[in-house]
């Protein structure tokens, strides 16, 4: 990876807060909005950060995307775990350069491209979705941004039983995640993480319960996550009038050896 923008790239066009877009730089190619084009030729060989005009003379950054800036833009047709909620599930679940994930339900992917990343070329995600429209419609964003050499996609449902063994994480995206407590403590390594996303308390409730239930989980715990964003101006500063509220419910289990 460069500091400078190739053809090929990723970058994020930003105008404002509210009309920004990401869009792959191909050589000859003009990026089009109602307040101007911009020629991609104009960006190739210079550095991310830079300012452009549009032939409107309308002032464009040109930045690389972040992840947050790439998880909007998948396309989705349910909705996608944020990245206040991801970020806690790879600090606390401990998923880092080399982990092996397994993941369900892939959904639109973006959690799975997060959970890739994070792996690093050394690790991998192993993602199970039993909708095909759904792990069509993931392979199809995930080809655009992820490294697929990290990345084992599984059009199956987890609950028929995962394939791998001896992994660092399971993490749930499911409408039943009390219905795989059993199969993620057989998959995973001793002391790693069970980790489950839920919308709703009720889903919490009896996920908790099995995981209580089965003696072989300890540190069982769930948090949610707030996100308020602070408008800052000069003697106006105040929090904006909207923010990422509840999003989901996120539950955290550590695996119990099984001594024999």
């Amino acid at each position: 990876m460069t500091d400078v923008i190739e053809d090929g790239d990723y970058v994020l066009i930003f105008l404002d807060g509210k009309r920004n877009w990401i869009r792959k730089v191909m050589a000859g190619e003009k990026f089009h909005s109602n307040k101007g084009i911009i020629d991609f030729d104009d960006l190739i060989g210079r550095p991310f950060g830079i300012k452009i005009e549009s032939h409107s003379g309308r002032t464009f950054q040109i930045h690389r995307p972040s992840q947050t800036d790439i998880q909007v833009y998948f396309a989705r047709n349910t909705q996608i775990v944020y990245s206040k909620d991801a970020g806690i599930i790879l600090i606390e679940a401990g998923i880092s350069a080399g982990s092996r994930v397994i993941e369900s339900g892939t959904g639109s992917g973006a959690l799975t491209w997060i959970l890739s990343q994070a792996v690093g070329p050394t690790g991998h995600v192993y993602t199970y979705e039993v909708r095909e429209d759904m792990y069509n419609g993931a392979r199809k964003n995930l080809a655009k941004f992820a490294d697929m050499e990290r990345i084992t996609m599984h059009q199956k449902d987890i609950t028929e039983g995962i394939e791998e063994e001896n992994v660092d994480a399971v993490v749930l995206d499911l409408a039943t995640p009390w219905l795989v407590v059993d199969e993620a403590h057989r998959v995973l390594k001793p002391s790693h993480f069970f980790v489950s996303y839920s919308p709703t308390i009720e889903q919490v409730m009896k996920t908790c319960k099995a995981l209580h239930e089965r003696g072989e989980w300890g540190m069982v715990k769930t948090i949610e996550v707030l996100q308020r964003e602070i408008l800052v101006r000069e003697n106006k500063t105040r929090p904006t009038t909207w923010m990422v509220g509840h999003t989901g419910y996120i539950t955290f289990a550590r695996a119990l050896a099984t001594e024999r």
